[in-house]
């Protein structure tokens, strides 16, 4: 839908990812292909789009479904300070080795905090009430002979309420939010790529 896919998890198991030293215990929630085609040079700018693209200001309806997850959270304590990274659960940045731990992070992507940067991979993580969650976005070659992005989003969940969680916003994800998130990221990627003059 919208030029993006979910794929099978072995999409991105069996890429030799950095992110699988460092996330090992947790397990492959989701893994998309983004609608970002591009050459084998292109993974920069597809870098530089997710560090400013916001899901939660994308689409209405995307939108809206942020805002009562966010009302939600406040009702619930689900997204208060102690349930996060530093407290709740340790930060993954403690798990990265020397090479890694150095590499640029300045991505604003509330809830996310910045992991790391690499040559054709970044990850980002967050953590609440439910789950820590990693997004790990990848360059990888695709079925045209050229490239494109490839989101996977990783988790832990925090016991049976993390489980009932993620199972309750399972059809949110893979049906409304995922699928206009991805439209979205196409329609930045296409504007770059057309400032670029390409």
């Amino acid at each position: 839908m919208f030029g993006s896919a979910l794929l099978g998890t072995a999409e991105h198991t069996t890429r030799p990812w950095r992110i699988h030293e460092i996330a090992k215990d947790f397990r492959v929630l989701d893994v998309w292909a983004l609608p970002t085609p591009g050459g084998r040079d292109d993974f920069a700018r597809l870098v530089r789009l997710m560090r400013t693209f916001d899901p939660a200001e994308a689409s209405a309806v995307v939108r809206g479904l942020f805002a009562i997850r966010w009302t939600l959270g406040r009702v619930f304590g689900l997204d208060d300070q102690e349930t996060g990274l530093g407290n709740r659960v340790r930060s993954l940045r403690d798990r990265l080795p020397a090479d890694l731990a150095d590499t640029p992070t300045d991505f604003d992507t509330y809830p996310f905090t910045p992991l790391y940067v690499a040559d054709d991979e970044f990850a980002l993580e967050m953590a609440n009430q439910t789950v820590h969650g990693v997004m790990h976005v990848g360059w990888v070659p695709d079925a045209t002979g050229g490239y494109r992005g490839q989101m996977a989003v990783l988790v832990k969940p925090n016991g049976v309420l993390g489980i009932a969680y993620l199972a309750a916003i399972a059809p949110f994800r893979h049906l409304v939010v995922y699928p206009l998130m991805m439209r979205d990221i196409g329609r930045v990627w296409r504007q770059s790529v057309a400032g670029a003059g390409r």
